[in-house]
Order: C-alpha cells, then structure tokens, then sequence
C-alpha cells in the first residue's frame, strides 16, 4: 500500500490554501530576533560601556551592591556581556539556544530584583518578562531559516531538545545568581 504523503496543517513554502509558509515564519522569527536581540544588546552596552545614558561598569557595580549582589562591578561585566552577546546572538541568529539562555537567565535576575513594584513598567516588571519570555521562545523554536545557525552542521536543525537543556541552563544558572544575593 502507497505511503500517503501528510501535508495538512504542516507549513511549506509552496503556496497551499490554509497553510502558512515557512517564508512567513522565517521573517517573524528574523523581526523578533532583531528587536529583542538589539534591545537587550543595547542594555547591555549601557552596562558595559555606560552608553545610551547607562553608568557604566561603575555605576551599574553600586547598583548591584544595592539590589544584595556582591562583587557589583563584577555582577556588571557578567551581567553586561550576558545581555550584549546574547543580544547579538539571538540578533544574528548564531548559537540561537545558548544565546537565549543567557538572556533568559539574566531578565530571571532582572525581575527578581524588580519583584515588588507590580506588574507595570516604570517600577514593574512586564518589560523584562516580556523580554525573557521572548529569549526563552526563541531558544525553543530556534531561529529560523535567515539565521547564522544555518551554517553550522550541529544547529542547522534546530531540534527542541536544546532549546529545552539551553532554557533549563538559563533557570539553574540564574537560580545559582540569585542564590548569592542573598
């Protein structure tokens, strides 16, 4: 008996009625990887190098040590590297799940230490959910097809599996973070 080929609800990219193309999802992981990955990237530079109106390694370090960390200038280049590198790799699409733990780990941090002021921004925390929730979805889809991970053999199949372990990393880890608050 001949296999019949299952093609309901899978998206393609040939043109079929009801069924969304891989083009379509491609260029909204691509927009979504670009705002998100530049908008943590640029966190991370104010951080790390005191850009857009940000304190600096210095700066960021007093507020760490306020908010319990110890070692704040240290806590301000860990946590400025993690926003800038994961930023620009979920940007390019390169080392997509890693580069989602990293921000998901972070904004874990960042709302822990927002935690009390509400939900809504200026003093809550919707930003920085919204920015986690972002990193740890990219993680688990993956990048997709207009992504530097495309040129790597070992990524150029995203497989759920290590979005799943690169998520649970950013948790552990952030947990570990939080763990030396205090």
């Amino acid at each position: 008996m001949p296999a019949i080929p299952r093609t309901t609800g899978l998206p393609s990219s040939t043109p079929q009625s009801g069924v969304p193309s891989l083009h379509a999802y491609d260029g909204g992981l691509l927009l979504l990887r670009l705002v998100l990955g530049l908008t943590v990237a640029a966190h991370g530079a104010q951080k790390l190098f005191g850009w857009f109106g940000g304190g600096g390694i210095e700066g960021t370090g007093q507020f760490f040590e306020m908010s319990g960390y110890p070692s704040g200038g240290t806590m301000a280049v860990i946590a400025g590297l993690s926003e800038v590198l994961g930023g620009l790799g979920l940007a390019l699409g390169l080392l997509t799940p890693l580069a989602g733990a990293a921000v998901f780990g972070t904004l874990i941090n960042a709302v822990a230490v927002k935690w009390g002021g509400g939900f809504f921004a200026p003093e809550g925390i919707e930003f920085e959910i919204l920015l986690a929730a972002g990193a740890a979805a990219l993680a688990l889809t993956g990048p997709g097809r207009i992504a530097v991970d495309r040129f790597l053999p070992w990524l150029r199949a995203h497989r759920l599996a290590y979005g799943v372990a690169a998520v649970a990393l950013g948790a552990v880890t952030a947990g570990l973070v939080l763990l030396i608050r205090g």
